[in-house]
């Protein structure tokens, strides 16, 4: 019978491949266009001093942004693995991801809005 079960070991080694899959995110155009304005974000919030609840709001978004832009990622590869020439199903699936991707982002875009204007107003004022 395998132990399938938890051991300090396996778990060390999921991170480290937790880790490559974070690596890979990154050689992506699109997610590194993510990361510049995750950190134009951050750096903002910083100047703006924004409270510890419109921080976790921003951390939450910017890491649903790029978990998103991650699965995207991982279902074009699989997809570009399983079907290399053009099939119309396999257009739709990475369409789709695609879209959430962007729909999230959009999103992303409201909530800082929703954020930073009002702070923004308050200096000008």
């Amino acid at each position: 019978m395998k132990n399938n079960g938890f051991t300090l070991r396996k778990r060390l080694r999921s991170f480290r491949y937790a880790a490559h899959g974070i690596r890979d995110l990154f050689r992506e155009d699109n997610a590194r266009i993510h990361a510049v304005v995750a950190v134009a974000v951050i750096v903002a919030g910083v100047w703006l001093g924004l409270s510890l609840t419109e921080w976790a709001v921003i951390m939450l978004t910017i890491g649903a942004v790029l978990a998103a832009e991650a699965v995207n990622t991982a279902l074009e590869s699989l997809c570009d693995r399983v079907s290399p020439g053009f099939d119309e199903h396999i257009r739709r699936a990475k369409d789709l991801a695609a879209g959430a991707v962007l729909l999230l982002a959009m999103a992303a875009v409201a909530v800082g809005l929703f954020i930073f204007l009002p702070k923004l107003f308050a200096l000008t004022a």
